[in-house]
């Protein structure tokens, strides 16, 4: 765009991002910048033979897919730029037939310091990742057997940066880097929870395997420390996170057992080998099903538990998303967002607490 009083109104637009971005073009349209990186772009053709890119456009909380028309001006400029490159998108948005559309668009590569700064993630969910990840390390130091917590502190010390670059999925539910520290932060707080109202169960042990059930996916699902495209792997591809994961375990296992410390364990109860069979068996078992990947059903009152909170959690994710993204259909009903089996329904607000009589009133 050249039009000065264009640029200078193009200047005033708010920065949103992809998931944003969707939300507000859902009411109407909107003139907005978004940060994004080019993770595909596909020049095909329409009915009639005419060529067009369909694009998919990624940052740090989704994906947004944008068809771009060959009569449109920044159709040259984006087929001219390559794969992986991060871009700014000014203009003015709606939501059509064929999903999102585009009106007077601006596209420009970011500059490294806007590069550096689009990667660390959106503030709101840099800082709920943070809070995420602090949570993990209190919940590990409040372990008490020494393996357990020795164990998980290894696994943290050595792969705690590549933690907090994987998914915890590809699609479905904290499907976004980082995702997999929101989802093991979730899962750990709800067992800790758990634990207190069953005390029976083993609470170092539930807690490790929330850490440990999808570790696999450090290298199934990472993402590259300067991208947002998830790539595949061999590993991953050839083994999957289950196996990958009782592979990490058991290396970390032999580590710890190595250290000055570990005599002092011996006399321990129960025995070191059972404590790492058990939770190799959380590792195995936390699909629940041997149609779902796992390659034994839960045998324990821990597996099992740690089957339906890895569930729960992927679950409300869902719901989270699907509030997020999903069209209205009726008032408080939204389309159906696999794989959830039906539509969804705004669900019952909380009643906040009376206020007693000359107590000060809630803001």
């Amino acid at each position: 765009m050249t039009d000065g009083k264009k640029r200078g109104k193009m200047a005033r637009m708010e920065q949103v991002s992809l998931m944003e971005l969707g939300k507000l073009a859902a009411e109407g349209q909107v003139e907005a910048e978004v940060f994004a990186q080019i993770s595909q772009c596909a020049q095909k053709l329409t009915k009639s033979n005419k060529p067009y890119l369909d694009v998919t456009f990624a940052d740090a909380e989704g994906t947004m897919g944008l068809k771009v028309w060959e009569d449109k001006p920044w159709f040259r400029v984006l087929a001219s730029l390559p794969l992986r490159s991060f871009v700014s998108l000014r203009g003015q948005w709606t939501k059509g037939s064929f999903g999102m559309e585009a009106a007077d668009l601006d596209v420009r590569l970011l500059e490294e310091a806007e590069k550096e700064s689009f990667l660390a993630g959106s503030g709101t969910l840099k800082k709920k990742q943070e809070a995420d990840l602090k949570e993990i390390c209190v919940l590990i130091k409040s372990m008490n057997d020494p393996r357990i917590r020795s164990l998980c502190v290894e696994f943290m010390e050595q792969f705690g940066e590549r933690l907090q670059r994987a998914a915890a999925a590809r699609t479905y539910h904290h499907a976004r880097r980082g995702g997999l520290v929101e989802h093991v932060a979730g899962m750990m707080r709800t067992a800790s929870a758990v634990c207190q109202a069953n005390p029976e169960l083993n609470r170092d042990l539930l807690l490790a395997g929330c850490l440990f059930h999808d570790c696999g996916k450090l290298w199934e699902n990472c993402y590259p420390k300067e991208d947002f495209t998830m790539p595949y792997s061999e590993a991953g591809e050839l083994l999957g996170h289950i196996p990958l994961g009782i592979e990490l375990v058991n290396n970390l296992w032999k580590r710890i057992m190595a250290l000055p410390e570990a005599d002092s364990w011996k006399t321990l109860d129960p025995p070191s080998p059972d404590v790492r069979m058990h939770l190799l068996h959380l590792i195995a078992s936390h699909h629940g099903e041997l149609a779902f990947g796992s390659p034994v059903f839960p045998k324990t009152p821990e597996a099992v538990v740690l089957h339906y909170i890895d569930n729960l959690d992927a679950k409300l994710e869902m719901f989270r998303g699907a509030y997020e993204t999903s069209e209205a259909l009726a008032p408080k009903v939204l389309q159906r967002k696999a794989p959830l089996p039906a539509n969804v329904v705004l669900p019952l607000p909380s009643v906040l607490p009376l206020v007693p009589d000359g107590a000060d009133a809630m803001p």
